[in-house]
């Protein structure tokens, strides 16, 4: 089985709601696929207390282990992960969805990236007037994760509800969103962006050995993986 983790940035089951459900009812037609949904802020209901243990190799003491944990160990458990989430006119996306993010922030490539990020493949569903700069956000942070392949949709429906939306368009919508899971399920895994090589290096020759040094987290992590002498892609 194919494990698809779906980050839900929003907890009102409205219009990103009905979008990513009719994503998902196409990739389950696959029936291999195992979904395994969070939804914000429902299962993340704390926001970052910046104690930076985590850049300090000592996650499982994060004061909110409890809630980020399993969501961490669902993401490196994944074959596949899938945020939906509507855009939020202040910051692209809802606080919860970004509380996620800084909670994940030991995965990036400058600081502690884990191999399993890699080999995996995500996608990007959001909705709204401004959701370009949403789906941007959030790509931005999963290739400095690693992450290899990125495909988005963003649907600017300008109703508030999906049946408030004309029929022509909610059709036009419907045939985009399973054009675009049937796509992201058959999309290969390939090689990293090439922002996330330059990152991975320049992490490798200045941060860790100019910056961070031998003795020191993460350095001692890079050293441990085995990052200086063999790339996790």
């Amino acid at each position: 089985m194919k494990k698809y983790v779906v980050f839900h940035g929003s907890p009102r089951k409205r219009n990103t709601y009905h979008a990513i459900k009719i994503f998902l009812s196409e990739l389950e037609k696959f029936n291999d696929v195992k979904i395994t949904e969070f939804f914000f802020p429902k299962d993340l209901p704390v926001f970052c207390a910046g104690c930076t243990l985590c850049f300090s190799g000592f996650r499982d003491k994060c004061p909110n282990a409890a809630h980020s944990n399993p969501i961490v160990e669902a993401m490196l458990g994944a074959d596949a992960l899938i945020f939906a989430t509507p855009h939020y006119g202040a910051g692209g996306v809802p606080g919860s969805l970004q509380s996620l993010f800084d909670h994940l922030g030991f995965l990036t490539l400058t600081v502690s990236p884990e191999a399993a990020m890699f080999k995996k493949k995500a996608f990007v569903l959001t909705t709204g007037a401004g959701s370009a700069g949403a789906k941007k956000h959030i790509k931005d942070f999963l290739i400095r994760c690693g992450i290899n392949r990125v495909g988005s949709l963003g649907l600017r429906m300008l109703a508030d509800k999906w049946d408030n939306m004309p029929g022509a368009r909610q059709v036009k919508f419907e045939r985009s969103l399973r054009a675009a899971a049937k796509k992201f399920y058959l999309v290969k895994k390939g090689r990293p962006y090439i922002s996330a090589v330059v990152f991975f290096y320049a992490a490798k020759h200045i941060i860790m050995k100019r910056y961070v040094g031998e003795g020191n987290y993460p350095y001692d992590n890079w050293l441990a993986k085995g990052y200086f002498k063999k790339r996790p892609f």
